[in-house]
C-alpha cells in the first residue's frame, strides 16, 4: 500500500474583518415637541409617549403599573399610566409641549389627557382616533323575520 502524501491545496482561512458592533440602547434624546398616544379599552389603558417621527421614547399601561383584572380598566388606573409616562418623558427627554391622539372608548381616555396637564405638559391638539366602521361587512345575526 502506497502512503498518501497528498498536500491540502485549499486556501487558508484569512481572519474575518471585525464584525459591526451589535446596536445597543441608543443614548437620550431632548425632545422638546412630541404626540402622545392613548389607546383607552374596556379592559386596559395603553399611553405611549413618541417623537414626532412616530419613534417610542416612553411607554405604560394599567396592568404594567400594578393594576389586575377589571381595575385596569378604571379611569384612575389610566391616570397613574399616564402621569409615569409623562415624567419619564418630561425628565428624560425634556418634552414640553404635545399632540394627543386618543384611540377607544374605555374609561381612561380623559383622565389620561388631564394627567399631561397637569405634570405641566402642554397639550397643542386632541384628536380622536377611534375606528368607526362605515359600511363594511354585514354584522352577524342581522337578519332576523
Amino acid at each position: 500500500m502506497a502512503e498518501d502524501t497528498t498536500v491540502n491545496t485549499a486556501p487558508e482561512m484569512e481572519p474575518k474583518a471585525a464584525a459591526p458592533k451589535a446596536k445597543g440602547k441608543k443614548g437620550k434624546r431632548i425632545v422638546q415637541a412630541g404626540e402622545v398616544h392613548i389607546q383607552a379599552t374596556f379592559n386596559n389603558t395603553i399611553v405611549s409617549v413618541t417623537d414626532k417621527k412616530g419613534e417610542i421614547l416612553a411607554a405604560s399601561s394599567a396592568g404594567a403599573n400594578g393594576f389586575r383584572g377589571s381595575k385596569k380598566g378604571t379611569a384612575y388606573a389610566a391616570q397613574i399610566a399616564a402621569e409615569k409616562v409623562a415624567e419619564i418623558a418630561k425628565r428624560d427627554h425634556g418634552m414640553n409641549s404635545v399632540d394627543v391622539f386618543v384611540k377607544g372608548i374605555g374609561l381612561g381616555r380623559d383622565s389620561a389627557i388631564r394627567a399631561f396637564s397637569t405634570m405641566g405638559i402642554s397639550i397643542n391638539s386632541i384628536t380622536d382616533k377611534t375606528p368607526i366602521p362605515h359600511g363594511g361587512c354585514r354584522p352577524k345575526g342581522e337578519r332576523k323575520p
